[in-house]
């Protein structure tokens, strides 16, 4: 029992609740704790002091340390770096340039091309501010001199609907190993030439968007962000605007990954954002898919296979980084919303992590930790009625009349047009409630909150149509009539 009361601090005071303690700055710079010579400009963790030097080795290392660990990039691989403008990614793009510079002792050996999409019809800037930083960030792009690709968020509308399938797989070979595939493209490049064994960068970068000029980037057709707009408006939560926004992005790279050939995509996420991202999709229903939605690889797209190099950086040292060596960025404004009170879970759920990480060092990187042993196996899907339509991954609804599953499946029919003679097949194809079956537990929540299905992009319910009417053929295909049968021997 307590004993203490009162004014000792016992149970009957009203204490504050206690927070960590700071400790009091040092009058005196602290020496580096690696070349233990020069002064710490910086300190990452407790006692984790650098000096510019060493901590920009120490940053330079992680990044290919990640990459040699994984070694799922093999060389002379074209590879898509997915730009945002962001901090991370521009710290990757920093990295990947480096990387490949002559002067560096073990270069990097894959072909990097660069996308960058724009997302301003739908972050509320004007086509003014949308040209602004467009043209920013193409300045940024061309520097760099690898080829690029600037493609508009209006643009998802015009995606073909094999978006949402799986690629082919290229055909099983004995493939070699990756020491022999090293070994194998430093040959080849002496013999071309390439005295230095290495990927040579282009020398010039070029742009591949139809009828723009790097002065005056070309907007889409108003119409086109008009129903752009439109799809956005009908949605009727934050989070599952997050979430829509979130999937026409990765649909886009990855159809340009696609068509222009490219095998990898990397993308800029640092381990605050990994986290954050982890606790959010576990509070909308993703728990089976975290491995898949936040791992170092992502391959649920078959032919094209999402990577994340920069899942082991912490926010503060990417900031630290870009600061200290003059890395250029542009930031987008947020997705605006109508009652800032009542937010999306994606940004209750940063402002958690982030106020748990100032009074807790080291939440986040717990968090990150925990992800780290999770399975990739729950997502994996066996044939196509297994695979959910919008995130590829599979299904998670076996035995979902014991689960709160049940009551989602419960969606208001939506008429599918005026006319009475309509095929059975197609109205059904065209309800709302036709979709559910098709989508995981996660992708029912957010698909419930998209509005009506005039408003979805053409892509979704061309793919979807597709299905409903391949899955109505497969199960009248098995109903055998009792009139065909054969008749039994007596």
């Amino acid at each position: 029992m307590c004993e203490a009361a009162g004014d000792d601090g016992g149970c009957g005071a009203d204490a504050a609740p206690a927070r960590r303690r700071r400790a009091p700055a040092q009058s005196h710079p602290r020496p580096c704790v690696k070349c233990k010579q020069g002064s710490a400009a910086l300190v990452i963790r407790l006692g984790d002091a650098f000096c510019r030097g060493c901590f920009r080795e120490y940053f330079v290392h992680k990044f290919r340390a990640m990459l040699g660990k994984n070694r799922v990039i093999f060389p002379g691989e074209k590879v898509l770096l997915a730009l945002s403008g962001g901090p991370t990614s521009s710290a990757m793009l920093r990295q990947v340039q480096e990387g490949l510079s002559r002067e560096t002792a073990k270069r990097l050996r894959f072909v990097p091309g660069l996308i960058y999409v724009d997302e301003g019809a739908v972050r509320g800037q004007s086509a003014a501010q949308r040209e602004q930083s467009l043209a920013r960030m193409e300045t940024l792009l061309q520097a760099t001199g690898f080829p690029y690709h600037l493609a508009h968020l209006e643009q998802a509308l015009e995606l073909p609907a094999s978006i949402l399938r799986p690629g082919p797989e290229e055909p099983s070979k004995p493939s070699p190993s990756y020491k022999e595939a090293v070994e194998g493209f430093i040959q080849q490049q002496w013999q071309e030439g390439d005295g230095d064994g290495g990927t040579s960068s282009p020398g010039l970068s070029t742009q591949d968007v139809p009828g723009g000029s790097p002065a005056n980037p070309r907007l889409p057709t108003a119409a086109r962000t008009q129903e752009l707009l439109r799809l956005f408006e009908a949605v009727e939560t934050p989070t599952a605007r997050e979430e829509l926004l979130q999937m026409l992005r990765t649909h886009l790279i990855l159809q340009t990954a696609r068509t222009r050939g490219y095998a990898k995509v990397m993308t800029g996420e640092s381990c605050t954002r990994v986290a954050i991202k982890l606790l959010t999709n576990l509070a909308l229903g993703r728990g089976a898919f975290l491995a898949v939605d936040t791992g170092f690889v992502d391959n649920r797209h078959g032919d094209v296979m999402v990577v994340r190099p920069m899942r082991e950086y912490m926010a503060k040292e990417v900031a630290f980084y870009n600061h200290f060596f003059d890395v250029p960025t542009v930031i987008a404004p947020p997705l605006p919303t109508k009652r800032r009170e009542k937010p999306s879970i994606h940004r209750l759920m940063e402002r958690f992590l982030l106020g748990m990480q100032e009074d807790f060092p080291s939440t986040i990187s717990t968090v990150y930790r925990t992800g780290e042993k999770l399975s990739p196996a729950p997502a994996k899907a066996s044939s196509e009625s297994q695979r959910c339509l919008l995130c590829l991954c599979a299904l998670d609804i076996a035995g979902e009349e014991e689960l709160a599953l049940e009551p989602t499946l419960i969606v208001e029919t939506e008429p599918a047009g005026d006319g009475c003679c309509q095929d059975t097949s197609a109205a059904g194809a065209e309800s709302k409630a036709a979709f559910i079956p098709l989508l995981c537990y996660s992708c029912r929540l957010t698909f419930k909150e998209l509005g009506p299905l005039a408003t979805l992009p053409p892509y979704v319910r061309t793919e979807a149509r597709r299905r409903i009417c391949r899955a109505q053929m497969e199960q009248q295909s098995q109903e055998v009539p009792p009139e065909d049968k054969e008749p039994s021997k007596s």
